[in-house]
C-alpha cells in the first residue's frame, strides 16, 4: 500500500475515531439542571457546618449520598474529586433504600426516587443529615434544602427548623439566596 493511501486511511480513521468517542459520550448526556445541582451540592460543603461528632475521625470522609436513581451520572464525583471540607476528602455513595444508609452527610432525595417520603422523613430524623431535594412537596416533611425552578433558573429554598433538628449551621451568605420556608 501507497504511503498516500496509508495516510488517507489513517485521517479517515481518526476522524472517525473521534466521532465514535464523541457519540459514544452523547448517548448519556447528563442534563444541565443536574449538572447545576450538583455544583450546589459541592458548594453547600462550604456554607452549612455539621458538628464534628458527624466524623467518626478527623480523617473520615465527607459522604454525598444520592438515595434512589443518580440523575448525576458521574458528573458529581468528577465534581467532587480531589476535594476536602475541613481535611475530610469528599466522596459519594449512592444508596438504593433509606436502610444502606450508614454515614452521609448531604443527602440528596431525587425526585424520581420518592415513594414513601414519610419513611425517609423518620429515618432520617434527628442524624446530622443535609437533606436535599427537588421533589415538590418534600421540603416541608424530610428535606432541608429543597431545589426549585423559577424563570428557568434553579433556586433554592431552605427549611430552618428542619436544619435546627438535624444541628445544621447554615452559612447567611446561603440564606441570603435563599428563600427561607417555615
Amino acid at each position: 500500500m501507497s504511503i498516500l493511501k496509508k495516510a488517507i486511511r489513517h485521517s479517515f480513521i481518526i476522524p472517525l475515531l473521534a466521532c465514535s468517542i464523541f457519540f459514544a459520550s452523547a448517548q448519556k448526556p447528563v442534563a444541565t439542571e443536574y449538572r447545576v445541582k450538583a455544583v450546589f451540592l459541592f458548594n453547600f460543603t462550604q456554607f452549612v457546618s455539621w458538628a464534628p461528632s458527624s466524623f467518626i475521625s478527623a480523617q473520615a470522609p465527607f459522604v454525598i449520598g444520592i438515595l434512589g436513581e443518580n440523575p448525576f451520572d458521574s458528573y458529581l464525583e468528577d465534581v467532587v474529586s480531589g476535594e476536602k471540607v475541613n481535611g475530610h476528602p469528599l466522596v459519594v455513595h449512592h444508596y438504593k433504600n433509606i436502610e444502606e444508609i450508614k454515614t452521609c452527610h448531604i443527602l440528596f432525595i431525587n425526585k424520581a426516587g420518592i415513594n414513601n417520603p414519610e419513611e425517609i422523613s423518620a429515618s432520617i430524623k434527628g442524624k446530622n443529615i443535609l437533606t436535599v431535594s427537588d421533589a415538590a412537596g418534600f421540603l416541608k416533611q424530610a428535606s432541608v434544602i429543597r431545589f426549585i425552578t423559577k424563570d428557568n433558573k434553579i433556586r433554592i429554598q431552605i427549611n430552618l427548623e428542619a436544619a435546627k433538628e438535624a444541628d445544621l449551621t447554615i452559612s447567611s451568605k446561603l440564606l441570603r439566596i435563599a428563600e427561607i420556608i417555615h
